[in-house]
C-alpha cells in the first residue's frame, strides 16, 4: 500500500491517496477539523429545528452553540492531554497543535454540559429542556465527526478479518497506536495493518442513537429524559467499542480504561435516575 491509501478489502473498496488536508491560498486546512465543523453545524441545525417544533426560541441554540463549541473543544483537549501527559510534558507547545488530532469526546461532553447549565443559570432557562434539545443534535454531530478520525488514520481497533476490516499503511498511523498484539499480526513483507474500523462502529452507533432520540422527542415524559437516553445509549456503545480500540486512554498508573469506566458510570447513573424520576412521577399522580 502507498502511504496515503486506505482499503476495506472485504468490501472491495480501495481508496488511493486519501489526503489529510487541502490547501486554500497557501493555508493548509485539515479535513479532521473541517469534518468536525460540519458535524457541529448539522447538530446545531437539528437542535434549532427541534426548538421550533417544541415552542422554544431557535436563536437560543445558535447563541449557546458558540459557547458550547469553544468550551467543548477546550474540554476535549484538556481531557485528552491529561491522560496522554507523557506525550506532551516534554513539548508543551504541542498541546496547542489541534490539527494533529487529540480531542477526547468525553471531555467535549463535559464541556458541553457545563456550558448548558451555566448558560441556563445566567439566562434563567430550564437546563434540562436545553439539554434534551442540544444532546439530540450533539449525538448527530458525533456521528459525523468520527469521520475526521478516518481522515487522520486514527481511532481504530486491533486485528480483525470481519467484513468491515480496514487496512492502513503502517507509516500513515501513529506508532503508539500499533500495540504488540496488532504488530504480531503483520505478515512478512506487509506494510499495512488490518484493523477494526472502530471510528465507523461508533459513527453508526451514534447515528442509531440519534434516530432513537429524534423519534422519542414527542413521547418523553419529563425534561431531561433525552439527556439520560443520550448518556445511557452513547455510554453503552462506547463501553463496548473502547475495549476494541488500540489508542485507549488509561487512568495513570493503572490498566483501567478511563472511557470504559466513565461509560459504565454514566449508563448506571442514567438508568437509575430515569427509574427514580418515573417512580416519583407515578407517586405524584396518585
Amino acid at each position: 500500500m502507498n502511504a496515503g491509501d486506505i482499503a476495506f478489502p472485504h468490501l472491495n473498496i480501495y481508496l488511493k491517496n486519501v489526503p489529510k488536508s487541502f490547501s486554500v491560498f497557501g493555508f493548509d486546512i485539515a479535513y479532521y477539523g473541517l469534518i468536525i465543523g460540519i458535524g457541529f453545524i448539522l447538530g446545531l441545525t437539528v437542535a434549532s429545528r427541534i426548538a421550533k417544533r417544541t415552542g422554544q426560541d431557535a436563536d437560543t441554540y445558535w447563541d449557546l452553540g458558540i459557547y458550547g463549541l469553544i468550551f467543548g473543544i477546550i474540554g476535549a483537549r484538556i481531557y485528552y492531554v491529561i491522560f496522554e501527559w507523557d506525550n506532551y510534558k516534554n513539548d508543551l507547545l504541542s498541546v496547542f497543535k489541534l490539527r494533529e488530532g487529540g480531542l477526547a469526546i468525553y471531555g467535549g461532553v463535559i464541556g458541553a454540559f457545563l456550558t448548558i447549565f451555566i448558560y441556563a443559570k445566567i439566562k434563567k432557562k430550564n437546563p434540562f429542556l436545553l439539554g434534551d434539545t442540544v444532546m439530540t443534535g450533539f449525538i448527530l454531530g458525533q456521528a459525523v465527526g468520527r469521520w475526521g478520525n478516518f481522515m487522520n488514520r486514527e481511532v481504530f481497533g486491533g486485528y480483525t478479518d470481519n467484513f468491515l476490516a480496514m487496512r492502513l499503511p503502517i507509516e500513515a498511523v501513529r506508532s503508539r497506536d500499533i500495540t504488540a498484539e496488532l504488530a504480531a499480526t503483520i505478515g512478512a513483507g506487509d506494510n499495512f495493518i488490518q484493523v477494526h474500523p472502530t471510528f465507523l462502529y461508533e459513527s453508526m452507533w451514534n447515528l442509531m442513537i440519534f434516530v432513537l432520540m429524534l423519534l422519542y422527542t414527542k413521547h418523553k415524559r419529563f425534561d431531561g429524559e433525552l439527556i439520560l437516553l443520550y448518556l445511557a445509549g452513547y455510554g453503552a456503545g462506547r463501553f463496548i467499542i473502547e475495549g476494541i480500540r488500540t489508542d485507549t486512554l488509561f487512568i495513570p498508573g493503572t490498566t483501567i480504561a478511563v472511557s470504559q469506566m466513565l461509560s459504565a458510570v454514566l449508563v448506571i447513573f442514567a438508568v437509575v435516575t430515569d427509574i427514580a424520576v418515573r417512580v416519583r412521577m407515578k407517586k405524584a399522580d396518585k
